[in-house]
């Protein structure tokens, strides 16, 4: 699906969204209002915080499908992440200001008035809500939309939020318990913490997140499966929006290969991780490997034995040895869990050394950004 299309798709289904909970909400604002029911009243509001929703969604999409320019070469397409942080902190608001409104009837309660047509009104919004829920963030999870996710998974929770209404009324009728005002208060919470685990979500896509374990390891499978490449480490991918992935990494290659064959090793790895996991590989680093030197072969294992011995050390690559300038160097990888990244990677380094004293020894200490 190009992005075109599936702008169209979030749209549609936004315009959907806003129909359905405009109605919802007018029908339950006049149930509440004439059976004085603060809980329903509470859902109608939510419900028109939903339709808002919808309305910054399709213009989140619509914004994130404008051309790339001069001042934004990569798109606009981060535009969505941030129209759903909005949608999360209007989510909270209507959290909070529900819960405001349903501690006042606590303090002054009003007596409900239920009537059986104002029942089967809730009863209806609620099976609306749950085919609207399912309908929405199943199209959110097809065409990669978090923010269609984020209001399709809102609006299941509305339908159980709307049940509870349900039996709150029931329970009136049947045993004369008032529990409008607390089943507000329980509502309410249960919005506010939506809207927080909603924003997390958002802004720590925004912060930038870990690569995810499957596409990294499909896209290190597909660079190793290259001939010529004898392993593929640091990779990179950076997030321009659902839809643009742009990605580096480094492949191992034997140091007897010319600059033709490299680039053509480079190319390939491109063409097929683009059209295998449409993540955009814009650079390919290498990383020489010692070939027809058992001396340096011999100097490696003893290197990743002495390494790899170090507790936290999750990974050694980029090995080599310059016998011409007597340079040995590699990378490192330390756990985050390390209490001491840095010291445990100077003792590395001391140790290394120590073991080759006529040797320079470089050692970069990397990070753990892909499995």
């Amino acid at each position: 699906m190009n992005q075109k299309e599936r702008e169209k798709k979030i749209v549609q289904t936004s315009f959907i969204g806003i129909g359905a909970n405009i109605l919802l909400a007018a029908f339950k604002a006049v149930v509440g209002v004439l059976s004085h029911s603060i809980a329903i009243v509470l859902d109608a509001v939510n419900n028109l915080s939903d339709a808002l929703s919808s309305v910054i969604t399709i213009l989140g999409a619509k914004l994130a499908g404008k051309a790339p320019d001069k001042k934004h070469p990569l798109g606009y397409g981060r535009i969505e992440y941030l129209s759903a942080s909005i949608i999360s902190v209007i989510v909270l608001y209507a959290g909070i200001t529900s819960l405001v409104e349903s501690v006042k009837k606590i303090l002054a309660p009003e007596t409900p008035d239920y009537t059986p047509v104002s029942l089967l009104i809730v009863a209806a919004a609620v099976v609306v809500k749950i085919l609207l829920g399912h309908y929405v963030k199943k199209t959110g999870e097809e065409i990669n939309s978090e923010a269609l996710v984020d209001s399709g998974q809102d609006a299941l929770q509305d339908a159980i939020l709307s049940a509870s209404t349900l039996v709150a009324a029931v329970l009136y009728l049947v045993f004369h318990l008032q529990l409008e005002a607390f089943l507000g208060v329980l509502i309410s919470i249960m919005i506010i913490k939506s809207g927080i685990e909603m924003l997390q979500s958002t802004l720590s896509q925004i912060l930038g997140e870990r690569v995810e374990g499957d596409l990294a390891q499909n896209i290190k499978s597909i660079a190793t499966s290259v001939e010529g490449v004898e392993g593929a480490y640091d990779l990179i991918i950076h997030n321009y929006g659902p839809d643009k992935l742009i990605g580096s990494l480094h492949v191992e290659v034997p140091d007897t290969m010319t600059a033709t064959q490299i680039d053509k090793i480079a190319r390939t790895i491109e063409e097929r991780v683009y059209k295998e996991q449409r993540v955009a590989i814009t650079a390919v680093g290498i990383y020489p490997r010692n070939t027809g030197d058992d001396k340096a072969a011999k100097m490696r294992e003893k290197v990743t034995k002495l390494v790899t011995s170090h507790e936290y050390v999750l990974q050694m690559h980029g090995y080599y040895v310059d016998e011409a300038t007597k340079q040995l160097r590699f990378d490192v990888i330390i756990d985050f869990a390390a209490p001491d990244r840095l010291g445990k990677y100077k003792e590395i380094v001391a140790e290394v050394q120590k073991q080759f004293p006529d040797y320079n020894v470089q050692v970069t200490l990397d990070t753990d950004i892909s499995d």
